[in-house]
């Protein structure tokens, strides 16, 4: 019997699905890990926006949301409230198109 034939058949993605393959959540968060020290509070705020625009970008990429066009504000902060974190503000619904957009 050829190797390949033992292989198991993956799990559909969400591009082969035939209905939308539900988000899937993390097993367990990141371990956590303070910020350097020294810089100014701007910098602080940016980085954390950034990190939560890249968050719900990949949330929205698992959800089947691919087009900068089709990620809304109200379609942002609704999968805010189903990955757990605080809806996101105008300008990081903003961010969270521009990582779609410049992901290709």
């Amino acid at each position: 019997m050829p190797a390949a034939a033992l292989k198991p058949k993956p799990l559909p993605t969400q591009s082969t699905a035939k209905r939308p393959v539900p988000l899937e959540t993390p097993c367990a968060p990141v371990e956590k890990r303070p910020l350097p020290a020294g810089r100014p509070r701007e910098w602080y705020v940016t980085h954390n926006r950034r990190l939560k625009a890249m968050r719900l970008a990949i949330a929205l990429l698992d959800s089947g949301v691919y087009l900068p066009s089709q990620a809304r504000d109200a379609k942002i902060r609704t999968t805010a409230l189903l990955i757990g974190v605080h809806p996101p503000s105008d300008m990081t619904c903003h961010m969270v198109r521009a990582f779609m957009r410049y992901s290709r």
